[in-house]
């Protein structure tokens, strides 16, 4: 499933028009984007919360060459499963 997936759902369940559908989706993705940049946590009980990690530089090795590279730090988005959504898929 992806974005347009998502838009015409909301579309059909809601009998909203695609366009109105389109604002709410894309208003819900920017909102939880801007969150996680700005170091929030955004958590969505029931199917889990995203968070910014940051990661310590390291020393790498290129497997092709095996020429040992310098890795710099770096802040990754990760996302946490919940509880719930976590038993769903478990229990099948």
């Amino acid at each position: 499933m992806n974005k347009l997936d998502i838009i015409n759902k909301l579309a059909a369940d809601l009998g909203l028009n695609q366009k109105i559908a389109k604002i709410a989706v894309d208003t819900i993705v920017d909102t939880i984007k801007k969150a996680i940049i700005d170091g929030e946590r955004v958590e969505i009980r029931g199917f889990g919360s995203f968070t910014l990690r940051s990661y310590k530089g390291y020393k790498g090795r290129n497997p092709k060459s095996g020429e040992v590279v310098e890795v710099s730090p770096k802040r990754l988005p990760y996302f946490k499963v919940g509880k719930e959504l976590k038993d769903m898929i478990w229990k099948g």
